[in-house]
């Protein structure tokens, strides 16, 4: 699958095969975090990949809208060291690693993390010291269905020089 196929594809999974990730394929996902942009070449990053069951039902049970991660097979937690652009780097990594699951053949899906109530009580179950940010919460597994959302067309969110 070639890049600009791979954005074409990408969707939000929510609902997960209970077949397991390879850790080599979790690692590729990785990868594709930490070679993401990042301001001044900070990489401020730190990529926790928790792939045990109970674990990421803890994780699932902590979040409002991340009650899926129970069921995927691996939670990606992106924190930041504290950056300026903690908010930008992070969410281009998370971008990427999404991206990276999609070319691999798997599902995967972003929760929020920075500004949520549970975002301190899930950095502390993964042992982040207390001055990072949690950036994003990325379930990812094999597909067991991949939704279709409508989107906006091209011709309704392009404006060429100017809004009006």
């Amino acid at each position: 699958m070639d890049a600009y196929e791979t954005i074409l594809k990408r969707r939000s999974v929510r609902k997960f095969k209970p077949e397991p990730v390879s850790r080599d394929l979790l690692s590729k996902v990785v990868e594709a975090g930490r070679l993401a942009p990042t301001a001044r070449n900070e990489q401020p990053w730190e990529f926790i990949v928790v792939t045990e069951p109970e674990r990421c039902r803890h994780i699932a049970g902590l979040t409002d809208t991340g009650k899926f991660i129970a069921d995927a097979q691996a939670c990606i937690v992106v924190v930041s060291h504290p950056a300026k652009y903690y908010i930008e780097d992070g969410s281009a990594a998370t971008t990427q690693m999404m991206l990276a699951a999609t070319a691999l053949g798997l599902g995967s899906c972003w929760v929020a993390g920075d500004k949520k109530a549970y975002a301190d009580k899930v950095a502390a179950y993964c042992g982040v010291p207390a001055d990072f940010k949690l950036v994003a919460l990325i379930a990812v597994g094999w597909p067991a269905e991949v939704p279709s959302p409508p989107k906006r067309s091209l011709d309704d969110v392009t404006h060429w020089e100017t809004l009006g």
